[in-house]
């Protein structure tokens, strides 16, 4: 009971730790594309991807961090209706969108920077600023649908296996709600596969486009800026993807692991998990220029204050 304890109170800590970083670099991106937006009075598409973003994994860190540590700490909270619904529908919704609206962030540098002749892909780029509202207006649809899906799951598979007490007010802990378990399960492996399946595409057709060119740059003697994108776009996909990766690696250790009582197993999984956002967003901020600049300019005003001090 004690190692237990003390495994439960290290984990708070990183996943505390890993969360504060994440959350900050999240607001960092906000604040920067929302100052953008008073100063211009207008956003680019890639602004705009950026920004919805940005908001999306602050909320869903902030949440999913909310839920670890009742989880871990005072388990007898979630007993309190409707705690444990709300905080899944919150979480899935914001999590959802998350991943979403990276696969359009992959789709929108696919489009952009790739070279294709065809009248479709032609058609995409020309009409690009007009379909990324529409893109993320539909992924916050499909994210709220999803989110609402998880909580009246979760809500009807918790009253169905729950003895209630204190008029209804508080739960005894005798949930049994596998089918529960399973329905969030396969909510989340559909949002991980399609969304995944738009990053590995707009990888491959990124690739095909640079591979295309440098082969027209090699017969034509072109300069090589196009290059410069194509690799610069690739760099983020890329880094993206390897990171999807490993975050889909810890959802199927969650899914193998979740009855399983392997703290070590369930801390790797909880390090991966809070790692993915802020990791992802600070190598967005690296590999954007307004954005780099910005956070130079910051730290160097932090420095030169902590100097002066």
């Amino acid at each position: 009971q004690a190692n237990a304890t003390s495994v439960s109170a290290i984990t708070v800590a990183i996943i505390t730790l890993e969360t504060f970083a994440g959350v900050w670099i999240n607001a960092f991106i906000v604040s920067v594309v929302c100052t953008a937006w008073v100063r211009k009075k207008t956003l680019n598409s890639s602004e705009k991807i950026l920004l919805l973003l940005g908001c999306s994994r602050f909320c869903c860190l902030c949440f999913s961090w909310v839920y670890s540590f009742l989880s871990m700490i005072y388990p007898n909270c979630l007993l309190v209706h409707p705690v444990i619904q709300l905080l899944q529908g919150c979480y899935t919704f914001f999590n959802c969108s998350d991943f979403w609206v990276s696969a359009c962030l992959c789709g929108f540098y696919c489009i952009r920077i790739a070279n294709f002749r065809n009248s479709c892909f032609i058609y995409l780029k020309v009409k690009m600023d007009r379909i990324v509202p529409w893109l993320l207006f539909g992924s916050v649809i499909f994210s709220l649908v999803i989110g609402i899906l998880v909580y009246d799951t979760a809500d009807k598979a918790v009253c169905e296996n729950i003895n209630f007490t204190c008029q209804g007010r508080f739960w005894k802990a005798t949930i049994r709600a596998q089918d529960y378990f399973y329905s969030i399960h396969f909510i989340a492996g559909f949002l991980y596969t399609t969304s995944f399946t738009a990053v590995i595409f707009s990888a491959v057709f990124l690739l095909f486009s640079l591979w295309r060119h440098k082969c027209e740059m090699q017969t034509n003697s072109m300069n090589g800026l196009s290059v410069d994108a194509h690799i610069k776009a690739m760099k983020s996909i890329l880094s993206f993807f390897i990171m999807y990766s490993i975050n889909f690696m810890s959802f199927v250790l969650a899914l193998i692991y979740s009855r399983k009582k392997q703290n070590h197993v369930m801390f790797l999984i909880y390090l991966i998990h809070y790692t993915f956002p802020g990791v992802h967003s600070l190598i967005l901020i690296l590999s954007n220029p307004k954005l780099k600049r910005t956070l130079i300019r910051i730290l160097s005003c932090v420095k030169c204050k902590v100097c002066m001090r």
